[in-house]
């Protein structure tokens, strides 16, 4: 059966593709089958992750996007992580909305995934549906999440190319050279240039990036669009057209892509000792040892126990 998906996926089956994304969000093991099935057909789409605070206008410039791609002849795929409540799981799907003028194209898969209180907001599923939608043969990605701290390092970890948007708010910039998003933004946006502020904004990332990338291979532009009116987003197509030829010459995609199997294999480690722990804890073989005075309880050495399989249901 899920050899049979496999097939179909990768032979341009929408269906499948939607199918198997949501057996990943699922954690249905027997995607895992899917996944080594499609791997080989994989890592021949360029992957731009575009990530900012909320309200800065990212699903607007990735509808820009999609339409000068889809213009080119390209098929496109698009995840975008909703933020969600760590209560209800529930995430405001706002994207597909924005996107929607896009549904009725065959060549434009588009996937609102809910975060789903995973740290930094980006979803854990996020990776390996990228992996299925460029097996699929979309031969563009994009994956949009919200800057919320710790998703900005973990879009770098999926994407070749990087884009971080800004707007002109008071202390954008403050914001991103405190937050150490400099360190991994390969391309600034500038995005609602229209408003007051704006060339501020721009003047001080620039000032950035000069005190901070003089030396780099690659220095970050900072582009300036108004994404609502399409303003600067040729400019921001160029540039990223610039950086993946940079990244692909000098060697430096093939030690991105390198680093993100590195993080893929920490992140599935994590994820399976984190599920083994709360099995442990939901099947009360920690019963006896959360008993009596709780100050004498060692929570490292109850750690230990559990990825260690000592607990007393693992004999």
């Amino acid at each position: 059966m899920t050899r049979d998906l496999g097939d179909r996926l990768l032979s341009g089956d929408v269906r499948a593709l939607a199918r198997a994304i949501r057996m990943v969000e699922d954690h249905d093991p027997a995607v895992e089958t899917v996944l080594r099935q499609v791997r080989l057909r994989a890592g021949r789409a360029r992957v731009t992750g575009v990530t900012g605070p909320p309200g800065s206008g990212k699903s607007t410039l990735c509808d820009q996007l999609i339409e000068r791609w889809r213009a080119l002849g390209h098929r496109v795929g698009v995840i975008a992580v909703d933020p969600s409540s760590p209560f209800s799981g529930g995430a405001i799907l706002g994207d597909r909305v924005r996107m929607q003028r896009h549904a009725t194209d065959s060549d434009v898969f588009i996937r609102s995934m809910a975060a789903r209180g995973h740290l930094g907001g980006l979803a854990a599923a996020a990776r390996e549906a990228i992996r299925l939608l460029d097996a699929s043969g979309r031969d563009r990605c994009l994956l949009e999440t919200v800057g919320v701290g710790q998703s900005e390092l973990e879009v770098m970890l999926t994407a070749d190319t990087t884009v971080v948007v800004s707007t002109p708010v008071s202390g954008d910039s403050v914001q991103i050279s405190k937050a150490g998003i400099l360190e991994i933004a390969d391309i600034f946006v500038v995005n609602k240039a229209d408003l007051p502020g704006a060339a501020k904004v721009y003047r001080e990332l620039k000032d950035l990036v000069r005190q901070t990338k003089a030396s780099a291979a690659w220095q970050p532009p900072v582009i300036m669009t108004v994404a609502q009116r399409g303003d600067g987003v040729d400019e921001l197509l160029t540039e990223m057209d610039k950086h993946y030829q940079a990244i692909l010459q000098s060697g430096e995609l093939e030690r991105r892509r390198a680093q993100q199997v590195r993080a893929e294999v920490e992140s599935i480690v994590v994820e399976r000792a984190a599920d083994r722990a709360r099995r442990a804890m939901r099947q009360g073989t920690m019963g006896e040892e959360l008993t009596g005075d709780l100050r004498l309880i060692d929570p490292y050495v109850l750690a230990d126990q559990i990825l260690n399989g000592e607990t007393k249901d693992s004999h």
